[in-house]
Protein backbone atom coordinates (compact mmCIF):
# COMPACT_ATOMS: atom_id res chain seq x y z
CA UNK A 1 0.00 0.00 0.00
CA UNK A 2 1.02 3.64 -0.25
CA UNK A 3 2.54 5.23 2.88
CA UNK A 4 -0.18 7.91 2.65
CA UNK A 5 -2.77 5.15 2.99
CA UNK A 6 -1.07 3.75 6.05
CA UNK A 7 0.12 6.89 7.85
CA UNK A 8 -2.06 9.69 6.51
CA UNK A 9 -1.44 12.67 4.26
CA UNK A 10 -2.23 16.37 4.07
CA UNK A 11 -3.34 15.81 0.48
CA UNK A 12 -6.96 14.92 -0.35
CA UNK A 13 -7.36 11.16 -0.62
CA UNK A 14 -8.06 11.11 -4.35
CA UNK A 15 -4.83 13.03 -5.03
CA UNK A 16 -2.47 10.71 -3.18
CA UNK A 17 -4.27 7.67 -4.59
CA UNK A 18 -3.68 8.93 -8.12
CA UNK A 19 -0.30 10.61 -7.69
CA UNK A 20 1.69 8.71 -5.06
CA UNK A 21 4.59 6.66 -6.43
CA UNK A 22 5.83 5.38 -3.05
CA UNK A 23 4.95 1.98 -1.64
CA UNK A 24 5.12 0.19 1.72
CA UNK A 25 6.15 -3.37 0.92
CA UNK A 26 5.35 -6.60 2.76
CA UNK A 27 2.02 -5.58 4.29
CA UNK A 28 0.22 -8.74 5.52
CA UNK A 29 -3.47 -9.56 5.28
CA UNK A 30 -3.99 -11.67 8.40
CA UNK A 31 -6.86 -13.79 9.57
CA UNK A 32 -6.70 -15.59 12.92
CA UNK A 33 -7.60 -19.10 14.07
CA UNK A 34 -8.62 -19.66 17.70
CA UNK A 35 -8.62 -23.27 18.93
CA UNK A 36 -11.49 -23.15 21.43
CA UNK A 37 -12.58 -26.25 23.32
CA UNK A 38 -15.98 -26.04 21.58
CA UNK A 39 -14.49 -25.85 18.09
CA UNK A 40 -12.28 -23.82 15.81
CA UNK A 41 -13.13 -20.12 15.56
CA UNK A 42 -11.83 -17.76 12.88
CA UNK A 43 -11.52 -14.01 13.09
CA UNK A 44 -11.95 -12.91 9.46
CA UNK A 45 -11.00 -15.03 6.46
CA UNK A 46 -8.42 -12.88 4.71
CA UNK A 47 -8.20 -12.16 1.00
CA UNK A 48 -9.35 -14.27 -1.94
CA UNK A 49 -6.33 -14.74 -4.27
CA UNK A 50 -8.66 -14.30 -7.26
CA UNK A 51 -8.54 -10.56 -6.61
CA UNK A 52 -5.01 -10.68 -8.01
CA UNK A 53 -5.39 -13.27 -10.78
CA UNK A 54 -8.75 -12.00 -12.10
CA UNK A 55 -9.52 -8.55 -10.63
CA UNK A 56 -12.12 -7.63 -13.23
CA UNK A 57 -13.98 -10.88 -12.72
CA UNK A 58 -13.80 -10.52 -8.94
CA UNK A 59 -14.80 -6.88 -8.69
CA UNK A 60 -17.13 -6.79 -11.67
CA UNK A 61 -16.26 -3.15 -12.28
CA UNK A 62 -13.66 -1.49 -14.49
CA UNK A 63 -13.68 1.54 -12.18
CA UNK A 64 -13.06 -0.70 -9.19
CA UNK A 65 -10.09 -2.33 -10.92
CA UNK A 66 -8.72 1.11 -11.83
CA UNK A 67 -8.65 2.26 -8.20
CA UNK A 68 -7.64 -1.14 -6.85
CA UNK A 69 -4.46 -1.06 -8.91
CA UNK A 70 -3.66 2.42 -7.59
CA UNK A 71 -4.24 1.44 -3.97
CA UNK A 72 -2.47 -1.92 -3.79
CA UNK A 73 0.18 -4.08 -5.41
CA UNK A 74 -0.66 -7.69 -4.63
CA UNK A 75 1.93 -10.28 -3.70
CA UNK A 76 -0.43 -13.22 -3.33
CA UNK A 77 -0.65 -16.68 -4.88
CA UNK A 78 -3.41 -19.29 -5.29
CA UNK A 79 -2.26 -21.10 -2.12
CA UNK A 80 -2.90 -17.97 -0.03
CA UNK A 81 -6.52 -18.88 0.70
CA UNK A 82 -8.18 -19.75 3.98
CA UNK A 83 -8.30 -23.55 3.40
CA UNK A 84 -4.65 -23.93 2.43
CA UNK A 85 -3.45 -21.59 5.16
CA UNK A 86 -5.43 -23.48 7.81
CA UNK A 87 -3.87 -26.71 6.53
CA UNK A 88 -0.44 -25.19 7.12
CA UNK A 89 -1.54 -24.61 10.72
CA UNK A 90 -2.63 -28.23 11.10
CA UNK A 91 -6.37 -27.64 10.75
CA UNK A 92 -8.92 -28.75 8.20
CA UNK A 93 -11.29 -26.04 7.02
CA UNK A 94 -14.16 -28.44 7.72
CA UNK A 95 -13.39 -28.21 11.45
CA UNK A 96 -14.20 -24.49 11.57
CA UNK A 97 -17.28 -24.02 13.74
CA UNK A 98 -17.62 -20.23 13.82
CA UNK A 99 -16.30 -17.33 11.78
CA UNK A 100 -16.43 -13.84 13.26
CA UNK A 101 -15.96 -10.94 10.86
CA UNK A 102 -14.41 -7.75 12.21
CA UNK A 103 -16.04 -5.91 9.30
CA UNK A 104 -17.10 -6.84 5.78
CA UNK A 105 -14.51 -5.23 3.50
CA UNK A 106 -13.33 -7.55 0.74
CA UNK A 107 -9.86 -8.19 2.21
CA UNK A 108 -11.43 -9.68 5.36
CA UNK A 109 -14.15 -11.80 3.74
CA UNK A 110 -12.29 -13.92 1.20
CA UNK A 111 -13.26 -17.50 0.29
CA UNK A 112 -16.58 -17.64 2.17
CA UNK A 113 -17.64 -20.43 -0.21
CA UNK A 114 -15.11 -22.65 1.60
CA UNK A 115 -16.90 -22.02 4.92
CA UNK A 116 -20.58 -22.52 4.14
CA UNK A 117 -20.79 -25.22 6.82
CA UNK A 118 -19.81 -22.79 9.60
CA UNK A 119 -21.76 -20.20 11.55
CA UNK A 120 -20.84 -16.79 10.13
CA UNK A 121 -21.13 -13.86 12.55
CA UNK A 122 -21.14 -10.24 11.41
CA UNK A 123 -21.97 -6.92 13.08
CA UNK A 124 -25.44 -5.85 11.99
CA UNK A 125 -24.16 -2.35 11.10
CA UNK A 126 -21.65 -3.92 8.72
CA UNK A 127 -24.34 -5.94 6.99
CA UNK A 128 -26.36 -2.75 6.55
CA UNK A 129 -23.33 -1.17 4.87
CA UNK A 130 -22.92 -4.26 2.68
CA UNK A 131 -26.43 -4.08 1.23
CA UNK A 132 -26.53 -0.34 0.59
CA UNK A 133 -26.66 0.84 -3.06
CA UNK A 134 -23.16 1.37 -4.47
CA UNK A 135 -21.64 -0.43 -1.47
CA UNK A 136 -18.76 -1.59 -3.66
CA UNK A 137 -17.47 1.99 -3.74
CA UNK A 138 -16.57 1.46 -0.09
CA UNK A 139 -15.07 -2.00 -0.84
CA UNK A 140 -18.08 -4.03 0.28
CA UNK A 141 -18.59 -6.79 -2.31
CA UNK A 142 -21.96 -8.32 -1.55
CA UNK A 143 -21.71 -10.91 -4.33
CA UNK A 144 -18.84 -12.61 -2.46
CA UNK A 145 -20.34 -12.31 1.03
CA UNK A 146 -24.07 -12.97 0.78
CA UNK A 147 -23.54 -16.44 -0.65
CA UNK A 148 -26.26 -19.06 -1.23
CA UNK A 149 -26.22 -21.58 1.60
CA UNK A 150 -24.26 -19.40 4.01
CA UNK A 151 -25.38 -19.46 7.66
CA UNK A 152 -25.22 -15.81 8.69
CA UNK A 153 -26.00 -14.50 12.17
CA UNK A 154 -26.03 -10.73 12.60
CA UNK A 155 -25.31 -9.41 16.08
CA UNK A 156 -25.61 -6.20 18.03
CA UNK A 157 -23.52 -5.28 21.01
CA UNK A 158 -25.14 -5.96 24.37
CA UNK A 159 -24.83 -4.49 27.87
CA UNK A 160 -21.79 -6.02 29.49
CA UNK A 161 -20.96 -6.41 33.18
CA UNK A 162 -17.36 -7.46 32.53
CA UNK A 163 -15.21 -4.89 34.40
CA UNK A 164 -12.26 -5.43 32.06
CA UNK A 165 -14.18 -4.00 29.09
CA UNK A 166 -16.29 -1.38 30.86
CA UNK A 167 -14.69 1.42 28.80
CA UNK A 168 -16.35 0.04 25.65
CA UNK A 169 -19.87 0.31 27.04
CA UNK A 170 -21.02 -2.96 25.46
CA UNK A 171 -19.71 -6.28 24.20
CA UNK A 172 -20.69 -9.59 22.61
CA UNK A 173 -19.60 -12.88 24.19
CA UNK A 174 -19.14 -15.28 21.28
CA UNK A 175 -18.84 -18.56 23.19
CA UNK A 176 -20.67 -17.57 26.38
CA UNK A 177 -17.68 -18.17 28.63
CA UNK A 178 -15.79 -14.86 28.46
CA UNK A 179 -12.91 -16.33 26.45
CA UNK A 180 -13.81 -14.68 23.13
CA UNK A 181 -15.41 -11.29 23.56
CA UNK A 182 -16.17 -8.80 20.79
CA UNK A 183 -15.81 -5.08 21.45
CA UNK A 184 -17.12 -2.14 19.41
CA UNK A 185 -14.20 -0.28 17.81
CA UNK A 186 -15.72 1.88 15.06
CA UNK A 187 -13.69 4.26 12.95
CA UNK A 188 -12.31 2.30 10.02
CA UNK A 189 -15.95 1.42 9.37
CA UNK A 190 -19.08 2.14 11.38
CA UNK A 191 -19.58 -1.42 12.59
CA UNK A 192 -15.98 -2.58 13.05
CA UNK A 193 -15.32 -4.81 16.06
CA UNK A 194 -12.23 -6.11 17.84
CA UNK A 195 -11.85 -9.50 19.53
CA UNK A 196 -10.52 -9.94 23.08
CA UNK A 197 -9.08 -13.39 23.80
CA UNK A 198 -8.52 -14.58 27.38
CA UNK A 199 -7.24 -18.01 28.33
CA UNK A 200 -5.42 -19.44 31.34
CA UNK A 201 -1.66 -19.58 30.87
CA UNK A 202 -1.62 -16.93 28.14
CA UNK A 203 -1.53 -13.14 28.10
CA UNK A 204 -4.76 -11.48 26.96
CA UNK A 205 -4.79 -10.76 23.22
CA UNK A 206 -6.76 -8.07 21.41
CA UNK A 207 -7.28 -8.49 17.67
CA UNK A 208 -8.09 -5.01 16.34
CA UNK A 209 -8.40 -5.76 12.60
CA UNK A 210 -8.14 -2.44 10.70
CA UNK A 211 -8.69 -0.04 13.59
CA UNK A 212 -5.00 0.85 13.08
CA UNK A 213 -2.35 -0.43 10.72
CA UNK A 214 0.19 -0.87 13.53
CA UNK A 215 0.24 -0.77 17.33
CA UNK A 216 2.29 2.44 17.51
CA UNK A 217 -0.52 4.33 15.77
CA UNK A 218 -2.90 3.46 18.60
CA UNK A 219 -0.41 4.40 21.30
CA UNK A 220 0.54 7.70 19.61
CA UNK A 221 -3.05 8.55 18.58
CA UNK A 222 -1.92 8.74 14.95
CA UNK A 223 -4.62 8.43 12.31
CA UNK A 224 -4.23 6.61 8.98
CA UNK A 225 -5.05 8.02 5.56
CA UNK A 226 -8.37 6.19 5.25
CA UNK A 227 -11.32 5.70 7.55
CA UNK A 228 -15.05 6.27 7.73
CA UNK A 229 -15.10 8.31 10.95
CA UNK A 230 -11.85 9.66 12.41
CA UNK A 231 -13.50 11.00 15.58
CA UNK A 232 -14.89 7.54 16.28
CA UNK A 233 -11.46 6.10 15.50
CA UNK A 234 -9.78 8.34 18.09
CA UNK A 235 -12.39 7.31 20.66
CA UNK A 236 -11.74 3.64 19.86
CA UNK A 237 -7.98 4.21 20.19
CA UNK A 238 -8.59 5.69 23.65
CA UNK A 239 -10.68 2.70 24.73
CA UNK A 240 -7.99 0.29 23.55
CA UNK A 241 -5.38 2.22 25.54
CA UNK A 242 -7.68 2.07 28.58
CA UNK A 243 -7.99 -1.69 28.13
CA UNK A 244 -4.21 -1.99 28.01
CA UNK A 245 -3.98 -0.13 31.32
CA UNK A 246 -6.59 -2.48 32.78
CA UNK A 247 -4.77 -5.54 31.37
CA UNK A 248 -1.05 -4.62 31.48
CA UNK A 249 0.12 -7.69 29.56
CA UNK A 250 -2.35 -7.10 26.71
CA UNK A 251 -0.98 -8.08 23.27
CA UNK A 252 -2.52 -5.90 20.53
CA UNK A 253 -2.54 -7.41 17.04
CA UNK A 254 -3.67 -5.40 14.00
CA UNK A 255 -4.46 -7.34 10.83
CA UNK A 256 -2.05 -5.40 8.59
CA UNK A 257 0.89 -4.85 10.93
CA UNK A 258 4.22 -6.27 9.72
CA UNK A 259 5.04 -7.14 13.37
CA UNK A 260 1.82 -9.03 14.16
CA UNK A 261 3.13 -12.54 13.42
CA UNK A 262 6.23 -11.92 15.56
CA UNK A 263 4.21 -10.49 18.46
CA UNK A 264 1.82 -13.41 18.34
CA UNK A 265 4.63 -15.98 18.30
CA UNK A 266 6.24 -14.28 21.32
CA UNK A 267 2.91 -14.27 23.19
CA UNK A 268 2.08 -17.94 22.68
CA UNK A 269 3.42 -20.43 25.26
CA UNK A 270 6.41 -22.51 24.13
Amino acid sequence: MHPEHRYGSRLPTVLWVLLSRRWVDGVPVHFFAIDHRDGLVLFDTGLDPVVSSDPRGYLGSALGVFFLHRLFRWQIGPEDNVSDQLRHLGHDVGSVRTVVFSHLHFDHTGCIDQLLHAQLLAPRREWQALIEPKAERNWYLRQHVDRPGAHWTLFDMEPCDDPDVAAFGACYDVMGDGSIVLLPTPGHSAGSVSMLLRSAGMPPILLIADLAFDVDMVMADRLPGVGEDFEAMRASYARVRALRERLPGLVILPSHDMETATRLAEALPA
